[in-house]
């Protein structure tokens, strides 16, 4: 386990299935979750969904940036040392 790890994601709240994958503009990783985006329900799932995909627990992600937006700032903190490659990986890269 590394330093924290912070990207970009575009947040798809009220989806039909949880998907974690795709490149959004610039590079935002696409995080689509069936959680609407209500009383911070699709962050909290956003947040369990990168977990898994970084194979960490859900405590040690969190938004840290738009929190109300579709656009957000995610950390994984402590970070898998394979974070980088697993968000490339995760982009279609």
């Amino acid at each position: 386990m590394g330093e924290a790890f912070r990207f970009s994601v575009r947040v798809k709240p009220g989806a039909r299935r949880e998907v974690v994958g795709g490149r959004w503009g610039e590079g935002a990783l696409i995080v689509a979750v069936a959680a609407p985006a209500v009383e911070g329900r699709a962050n909290e799932a956003v947040c369990k969904a990168l977990a898994r995909a970084f194979g960490v627990r859900a405590r040690d992600v969190a938004v840290v940036a738009g929190e109300r937006g579709r656009d957000k700032v995610v950390q994984v903190d402590p970070a898998p040392a394979a974070a980088p490659e697993v968000l490339e990986r995760l982009l279609g890269g």
